[in-house]
């Protein structure tokens, strides 16, 4: 049997839609459309506990672990996002909201619970680290694929490759970035930012893909600074979807009463 007969029977046993057998797409908008909806709108709604192990360039390590909660207004739309932070004892009780709008610049919330205080981050902001990482705040919630010019630069076996360039550069620190789209599930597995020099100084790349609930999705990815020499490996746990999740988990009221029956590791 053909090698390629082989894979595409095992993607479809784990549920993962085999998209290779179409021909292949030629509209960069389009796979950039799919490839959003792949990685940020998995279900209507969906939870995972995720664990960052960050490493700078000395090599010191700190570690982040938090809950996050998603539910979408709109298929490839608004989404709300509520990330609840758990360890270590100085982030613990720390809380960030996202209000995600297509039309428009997101609203962010940063709840700071040793001060009880509600911090509004800035649309300029979007683009710093988020809680000491080598991820960004956009990375967590997703750019706007609105935001950027695509276009479609290469193809192979397993990948479409499309270059990237902001509408609005001033509101970035990027010149361009580079997306590897895998074709069988459309999740972004590679991603280089490029700067004014033409040098590559931040890369992502997915290490690990699961079927959940018949949706493929990241477990396990590593942003890295390829500057300072640091990186941060993201794990996800616990992910479920489509658990039907009530708008008002993802009211102001969350920040200071968290929704702990949403919280809670699923069973089974």
């Amino acid at each position: 049997m053909q090698a390629g007969l082989v894979a595409s029977l095992a993607l479809a046993l784990l549920g993962v839609p085999v998209f290779s057998l179409a021909a292949d797409l030629t509209d960069a908008a389009e796979i950039i459309q799919r490839a959003n909806l792949a990685a940020y709108y998995a279900g209507d709604d969906g939870r995972s506990d995720a664990r960052m192990r960050i490493r700078d360039g000395q090599g010191r390590e700190q570690l982040r672990q938090f809950t996050i909660l998603r539910r979408d207004r709109e298929d490839g739309g608004d989404q709300d996002f509520m990330v609840f932070f758990s360890r270590p004892a100085d982030v613990r009780g720390m809380v960030f909201q996202v209000a995600k709008h297509i039309d428009g610049d997101d609203d962010r919330w940063l709840y700071l619970p040793g001060l009880d205080l509600v911090k509004r981050i800035s649309a300029g902001d979007k683009r710093t680290s988020f809680v000491g990482s080598h991820f960004f705040y956009e990375d967590i919630s997703g750019r706007n694929p609105n935001d950027d010019h695509h276009v479609l630069t290469g193809s192979d076996a397993q990948s479409y490759v499309l270059e990237n360039t902001p509408k609005n550069p001033a509101t970035v620190e990027f010149k361009s970035y580079t997306v590897w789209v895998d074709k069988q599930t459309f999740l972004p597995m590679k991603i280089e930012y490029i700067n004014e020099i033409g040098e590559i100084y931040r890369r992502m790349e997915v290490l690990e893909v699961k079927s959940i609930q018949g949706y493929p999705t990241a477990i396990r990815s590593k942003m890295n600074d390829l500057q300072g020499g640091g990186h941060t490996l993201l794990e996800f746990r616990y992910t479920r979807f489509d658990l039907g999740l009530p708008q008002e988990v993802f009211s102001e009221r969350s920040l200071r009463n968290p929704p702990r029956q949403w919280l809670k590791r699923p069973s089974g």
